[in-house]
């Protein structure tokens, strides 16, 4: 089943994060990750937004979602998201077929 990580975040610091933005990439796709929204144009409908960014990651499985987020490239890069910017970020095990 795949692996979905979500992350809603707000740049405070866009200098400081621009070494997340250019390295997180390449940790992603070795780990056979792929993005699915990169922060695009938003149509609010209901609701408030979480937060401004909006980064949607698909995975072939939660466990390679896991390993990615806790690899030593990532988790180098962990810091300064962090330090540059608030938000959330979790894994979500993607919706199975129905047999």
């Amino acid at each position: 089943m795949k692996g979905y990580v979500l992350a809603f975040i707000d740049v405070e610091d866009p200098s400081s994060y621009a070494p997340y933005a250019a390295g997180a990439p390449a940790t992603i796709a070795a780990h056979g990750g792929k993005y699915l929204i990169r922060n695009g144009a938003k149509e609010l409908r209901e609701g408030a937004l979480p937060a401004d960014r909006l980064v949607v990651l698909e995975f072939p499985s939660v466990a390679q979602a896991r390993a990615w987020y806790e690899s030593p490239e990532y988790q180098a890069l962990v810091p300064i998201r962090q330090g540059a910017s608030k938000g959330s970020l979790m894994i979500v095990e993607g919706f199975g077929e129905v047999s």
